[in-house]
């Protein structure tokens, strides 16, 4: 098994438990190394919209976890593994067995979230957002979700545009004022200014250029103009 991982794949590895040993006060390294293998395994193959390995994904959720959100070594096994049920021929069990129940359970409430997601129109935003709470038995589940949805609105532009504007939509009347919710102040800005890139690029070009000036007029840009715009936006 771990002669068949290429070099810059375990370099890949390397760097979690580096991230680990630096961000986290108690972790199990040997339960980030299994899963780190078993998410290599699951999505052996697989390739992304972009044309990389799928597991590259699932490793920069982790990735993003441990530098945002620095939670446990159990959060970061399951953010790895965050699409396996969903995505791969291991089950529930398959995870408990390898790993525990208290990662498997994890993944099993991210495979839930990403369940009700399918067909579900914006409009209905406040609605998902409980409906999605209510379902949360675990509340590293949403922390690893607002990861996984961060990455994939990092790297949105490989899809269609279709499905840009809907995934950028829902990133901005869903994921954005849940991260406001919790608290992650700067993962909202975040998401709410990669949402305006695909929702409207020319203002969000705009914007960045005016964000570019000194700070005196980024207070003011800030003030006039980014406000009325995202109240517009929600209409």
């Amino acid at each position: 098994m771990l002669a068949q991982i290429e070099k810059d794949h375990y370099d890949k590895l390397h760097e979690i438990l580096r991230l680990s040993r630096q961000n986290l006060k108690n972790f199990d390294e040997s339960l980030i190394q299994r899963a780190f293998f078993m998410c290599y395994r699951a999505h052996e193959g697989e390739k992304r919209a972009s044309g990389e390995p799928f597991f590259f994904h699932p490793v920069e959720v982790a990735t993003i976890l441990l530098k945002e959100l620095p939670l446990d070594g159990v959060s970061v096994a399951a953010a790895l593994l965050h699409d396996v049920i969903e995505d791969s021929g291991y089950t529930y069990e398959d995870i408990v067995a390898e790993l525990g129940v208290e990662v498997a359970e994890i993944v099993e409430g991210l495979t839930k979230i990403s369940g009700i997601t399918i067909n579900r129109e914006t409009t209905q935003a406040e609605g998902f957002r409980k409906m999605m709470l209510s379902m949360v038995k675990d509340i590293r589940v949403i922390l690893i979700k607002f990861c996984d949805r961060l990455h994939n609105m990092r790297t949105l532009e490989s899809l269609p545009e279709h499905r840009r504007l809907k995934i950028a939509l829902e990133t901005r009347d869903i994921y954005a004022p849940l991260a406001h919710r919790f608290g992650l102040g700067k993962m909202k800005v975040e998401f709410e200014n990669l949402a305006l890139k695909f929702i409207d690029p020319e203002m969000h070009d705009f914007l960045q250029q005016k964000l570019r000036t000194n700070k005196g007029d980024r207070v003011f840009y800030l003030g006039k103009i980014i406000v009325p715009i995202k109240a517009d936006l929600e209409q």
